[in-house]
């Protein structure tokens, strides 16, 4: 008499298009989470562009900036008040890490008090008390 033989394989759907699927071995793979660059960080590349189309006479002041990028004056001041950081600060800011999910620990909010201190050194000592604030930090 013979035995009855189980076999234990791992498989997975996969879909495809025009929803049809299809079964595959193993485990399904999770693709790899890339992240998202911080909102500061853009708003702040944001701000280096358009003062550079300033200079170059593209546009004439920042309320045109303002009625071309669809905001409010008040919006595109504070925008661009993210130039008045520190030159280390502003490349901190445009190197940070991108974030994984959820909320970006560093946000626009709260580097502008730091942008409206006219005293360099006076900023780096407030980025750095922001930083450390951090729950990585």
């Amino acid at each position: 008499m013979t035995r009855p033989l189980k076999i234990t394989k791992a498989v997975h759907f996969r879909s495809m298009r025009k929803g049809r699927k299809e079964l595959r071995e193993g485990v399904e793979e999770s693709p790899p989470t890339l992240g998202s660059v911080p909102r500061v960080s853009r708003l702040l590349a944001l701000a280096l562009h358009m003062d550079e189309l300033r200079r170059q006479g593209e546009v004439s002041d920042y309320a045109e900036l303002a009625r071309l990028a669809m905001v409010t004056r008040a919006r595109m001041t504070q925008i661009m008040s993210l130039l008045l950081l520190a030159p280390d600060i502003q490349e901190e800011i445009l190197f940070l890490p991108q974030s994984g999910g959820g909320l970006d620990p560093i946000r626009e909010k709260a580097v502008r008090p730091i942008a409206s201190v006219p005293d360099w050194r006076k900023q780096r000592v407030m980025w750095r008390d922001l930083k450390a604030g951090l729950p990585d930090g």
